[in-house]
């Protein structure tokens, strides 16, 4: 590895210790040194959002951070919002029950967009939600069914489990 660098980073909760490449993304360390592939590459620019990862609870594109940026820093990615049990988040199952998916490659992204919208605004409104995902691209479902999926979760409506 040329110009290899250590960082360690809290991912998901837990404590990691790796060498870098100066030159990486963080999207590209997720990915590639830690195996957490529900950060998608997309437009690699920051353009497109589906990328987007939890940074010290900020959400940003994963795409336009170095790793080494991230160096002793918290990043949650949709696999750290997935229940440790199983099954799907409130928020995640909101997406499904509400059709605000289809191919899914924008759906990580806009679920960590819309998690960290939640976490600053329980009940945002209609256009706080837009605002809030406004950086995340999608070609297939259309905004929609995504923003009534997060007001949905935002008010409680979304069952937590499968039949709930």
């Amino acid at each position: 590895m040329t110009d290899a660098v250590p960082i360690t980073l809290t991912v998901n909760g837990e404590r990691v210790s790796r060498e870098a490449e100066a030159r990486w993304s963080l999207a590209d360390f997720l990915r590639d040194e830690l195996d957490l592939t529900g950060t998608r590459l997309g437009c690699e620019h920051g353009a497109c959002g589906a990328c987007t990862v939890l940074l010290d609870g900020r959400p940003v594109c994963a795409c336009l951070v170095l790793a080494v940026q991230a160096n002793r820093r918290d990043i949650v990615t949709i696999e750290g919002l997935t229940p440790r049990e199983g099954g799907l988040s409130a928020l995640q199952e909101s997406f499904r029950k509400h059709h605000a998916l289809q191919c899914g490659y924008c759906t990580s992204g806009m679920i960590v967009a819309a998690h960290a919208l939640l976490q600053r605004q329980p009940r945002p409104t209609r256009e706080a939600v837009r605002e809030a995902i406004s950086g995340n691209l999608c070609r297939c479902t259309g905004y929609v069914p995504i923003v009534d999926a997060i007001l949905a979760a935002a008010a409680g409506t979304a069952p937590e489990k499968d039949g709930a």
